[in-house]
């Protein structure tokens, strides 16, 4: 992706930041449970996050006792999520992209960033991680993939011509992959750009996990996510809409969105 296409895609989310708060999907507590176990994380240890959002991953590492610096780009993001973690002590969050943040010398023994590296400049981004890291420190990738299960009803089946009605030939529509498949892809750090030789062997855990929603609902989730954003306006509400209403007719006002968390950690490279 190209940088400039990366920035503004990036900024898509600080436009609702309220909404992404309330629609997007958390990460389970198992996820941080194996991060803790694999790390060695406790309550001395210091924690970056980039790319914090409105704090959703925040809380749970701030839960877990130890320091957490969390840098989000999004002024709008970040006021929100100082204002859900105000009752945290051990959090400090930075309006900042990663690639231009002060770190003013501090050093990490985690870093993570919870469905947001992909946003950051790898030519960048990696360099920063390592460097940013106490030897032996630890980078964790967090994601939600969306997936479907055969035989389940399953909303972009169901809407396929309302999208090519109203948004033709997006390459964006399809179905989610199937479940079984994105199991299979347990090895190394996912769609992003790999680091080279900065970071050891990755580790890779799989956490199933589902929302339910009604068709108003399911159309707010689609209206905080980037590809349903990034249309204009006059597009983008008239077919959610139209597949809210198609939900509350046909499915039983009813759907489900199922995910698989996952969560990719590897050792910083000496």
């Amino acid at each position: 992706m190209a940088e400039a296409d990366r920035r503004d895609l990036g900024r898509v989310f600080n436009e609702v930041p309220e909404l992404y708060d309330r629609v997007r999907p958390s990460y389970p507590d198992e996820l941080f449970a194996d991060l803790v176990t694999i790390t060695g994380m406790d309550k001395r240890s210091s924690v970056l996050e980039v790319g914090c959002g409105t704090g959703q991953a925040t809380r749970s590492l701030a839960a877990l006792g130890c320091s957490v610096t969390a840098v989000e780009p999004g002024a709008g993001m970040a006021a929100l999520a100082r204002q859900r973690l105000a009752t945290f002590g051990n959090v400090d969050v930075e309006t900042s992209t990663f690639e231009t943040w002060d770190d003013d010398g501090r050093r990490f023994d985690v870093m993570v960033a919870a469905s947001a590296w992909h946003w950051v400049d790898p030519s960048i981004g990696w360099r920063r991680a390592h460097d940013v890291l106490y030897p032996g420190g630890w980078m964790a990738l967090l994601g939600n993939v969306v997936v479907r299960r055969p035989g389940e009803p399953e909303v972009y089946a169901e809407t396929a011509d309302l999208h090519e009605r109203f948004s033709p030939g997006n390459p964006g529509w399809g179905h989610p992959p199937l479940e079984g498949d994105v199991r299979t892809t347990d090895e190394g750090w996912g769609l992003v750009d790999d680091p080279g030789g900065l970071f050891g062997p990755t580790i890779v855990r799989w956490y199933p996990t589902v929302q339910w929603f009604n068709g108003d609902g399911f159309a707010d989730l689609l209206r905080s996510t980037s590809l349903y954003r990034r249309l204009d306006r006059d597009v983008r509400e008239p077919l959610l809409d139209a597949i809210a209403e198609r939900i509350r007719t046909r499915i039983g006002d009813r759907v489900s969105r199922r995910y698989l968390s996952v969560l990719r950690v590897g050792q910083r490279a000496e």
